[in-house]
């Protein structure tokens, strides 16, 4: 499952017929993997979730330190309702993390803050960064645009207290300079909304943006787990055609196995 092998390859090299391949494949998918992990040692976590159709969401949970995934589930959306029970379960287990590494979606943010409410939050920097810059667009048709989009290409590069410092300082000058302006734009035009909205996440995000300068194993981005799923889709695709029921299980047996050859490396 983790290496991708169709079945004719599957065939060339251990010489079986077709139909107990599929056999084998069917048995497998039948069931799903079961672990147990000592949930109380994993306090650095991080979280996402991805979507492999309209209706159909990988959510995961991964420890920072190790990248294993310590919980996994196929839902039909992300949002509160699909996340907090599983958090309330990992809870009742034993996970007390004291820092998650998150983007902004905010049901995901209250389904954590009331299962965890002391836990501290870190706003993944990179997906600040790629929704700010979205927003702004390649070029920008306002000058208030492009420099709030130089301002947010540096976000990544703060590496300590120092560079923090330098980039609030930097977006408290831009709002001075040109919060006015922004104002008095239409309200219907394109540079208010984009703007506003660029604005807005910057604010809102600034209270969670920098956790990790105060302790290194935070991490400020969920880049690792973004990693992760871009192999999970490229190997995934190579599986086109499995039925529901197999999809799940498939997604299940790849995380296990994700944590199987991370136990053997550590």
């Amino acid at each position: 499952m983790a290496e991708s092998c169709s079945i004719r390859r599957l065939h060339a090299l251990s010489g079986h017929s077709h139909s107990k391949l599929h056999r084998i494949k069917d048995f497998w998918l039948g069931q799903v993997p079961v672990e147990t992990f000592d949930y109380p040692q994993y306090k650095y976590v991080l979280f996402d979730g991805t979507y492999f159709h309209e209706t159909g969401c990988l959510i995961v949970l991964m420890d920072a330190l190790t990248q294993h995934v310590l919980f996994n589930a196929y839902v039909g959306k992300e949002g509160y309702y699909s996340v907090h029970p599983h958090l309330t379960e990992l809870k009742s287990k034993g996970l007390q993390p004291h820092a998650i590494t998150i983007d902004g979606h905010q049901a995901v943010l209250r389904a954590i803050k009331e299962v965890w409410p002391n836990i501290r939050i870190q706003r993944c920097l990179y997906h600040i960064q790629r929704e700010g810059l979205r927003w702004l667009r390649i070029f920008p048709k306002t000058q208030a645009g492009r420099d709030l989009q130089i301002i947010l290409g540096g976000l990544h590069r703060i590496k300590s207290h120092e560079d923090r410092r330098a980039f609030l300082r930097s977006f408290r000058n831009w709002c001075m300079q040109h919060q006015s302006f922004v104002k008095v734009l239409p309200s219907t035009s394109v540079a208010f909304k984009d703007l506003k909205k660029t604005m807005a996440l910057i604010q809102h995000a600034i209270p969670n943006m920098f956790h990790y300068l105060t302790d290194s194993r935070i991490r400020s981005t969920s880049n690792v787990l973004e990693s992760f799923y871009s192999r999970l889709k490229a190997d995934f695709r190579r599986h086109r055609g499995l039925s529901e029921t197999h999809k799940r299980s498939y997604l299940r047996w790849y995380c296990y196995f994700k944590n199987s050859k991370l136990s053997h490396t550590l």
